[in-house]
């Protein structure tokens, strides 16, 4: 029964996941990293090594499925993949009929995650410190770039596949804001719907290279560097906000694939100016309302894992 309740909260964390990475500007990352899964998931990406493929050969699948720690990534994957297919229109329709509840709502969720990770850190430094405020920083600058225009060749699509990837595992930039910043969200997305199976197959490994790599690299950060690296992933989450913030003025436009007029350059604004500059109702109480929600549900999701671990 321990093992069933086990698997059935690593789904719906994997759940969580999937919903977070839909959104152009959140990460399943900070899930991750929120519901305490994130150092066995960067252990389970890093252990697909030569020893892995050795027993793969071999056809020893038992010792390979244990090796890679198989049944921890298959029940997450299914349940982050879940979540894809189920929510992907839902939070689609959210994003563009409802931004300022959507926006708030995942402010709290990072806020709070990025709270919860700081209280885990037992031995503070001074590095630890200051890698707060330089992830903070980092954070705001890379939501502060221009969006570019760059080739359609298969080669970038493999880079964009590997920027993308390392994103999504990195807890507060998602790897679907990232490729808004190459020019390639839409692209990528119209190679999906259009069942372009070589731009895809090129785009995945690019994701599969980038994902081996980029995971040990912070694995490795994590074990010798523990306080200094939660901390600034911590400060990247809050650095996030920025892009998420739900008040916006759009100060220009761009003209999408599909032919649909899309915010381009936006700049945020505070919430009692908003009627002001957009004409529009800044829905603030609602706001709050969905900033509490999502406080309460990353608590909610500690404190179960926390009750399970100690039953």
């Amino acid at each position: 029964m321990d093992k069933i309740k086990e698997k059935v909260l690593l789904f719906l964390k994997g759940m969580a996941m999937g919903g977070a990475d839909i959104v152009p500007g959140v990460s399943g990352g900070s899930i991750a990293l929120v519901t305490k899964i994130y150092e066995e998931l960067l252990d389970s990406i890093s252990s697909f090594d030569t020893e892995a493929l050795r027993l793969l050969l071999s056809f020893k699948l038992g010792p390979f499925w244990r090796h890679v720690n198989g049944s921890f990534l298959l029940v997450l994957l299914t349940g982050i993949l879940t979540s894809i297919f189920t929510l992907a229109k839902g939070i689609t329709y959210l994003i563009d009929n409802h931004p300022i509840p959507l926006w708030s709502f995942f402010c709290g969720l990072i806020l709070i995650s990025a709270v919860i990770i700081l209280r885990d850190i037992r031995k503070w430094n001074v590095m630890a410190f200051v890698a707060i405020p330089v992830g903070m920083i980092l954070a705001y600058l890379i939501t502060e770039l221009p969006l570019l225009t760059l080739p359609e060749n298969l080669w970038f699509t493999f880079i964009s596949g590997a920027i993308a990837i390392c994103a999504m595992i990195l807890p507060g930039v998602s790897g679907s804001f990232l490729l808004l910043i190459l020019g390639k969200y839409e692209f990528i997305l119209n190679a999906v719907n259009q069942k372009d199976l070589l731009v895809i197959a090129v785009f995945a490994v690019g994701c599969i290279i980038g994902l081996l790599l980029f995971s040990r690299v912070i694995s490795w950060l994590l074990k010798n560097f523990h306080a200094i690296t939660l901390a600034f992933l911590s400060g990247f989450m809050l650095g996030s906000i920025n892009k998420i913030w739900p008040w916006k003025k759009v100060l220009s436009y761009r003209i999408s694939s599909s032919g649909a007029q899309k915010p381009l350059l936006t700049e945020n604004i505070w919430p009692h100016h908003y009627l002001l500059e957009t004409g529009q109702e800044s829905q603030f109480l609602l706001a709050v309302f969905t900033f509490l929600a999502g406080v309460v549900m990353v608590v909610g999701i500690e404190r179960l894992a926390y009750n399970f671990r100690s039953e």
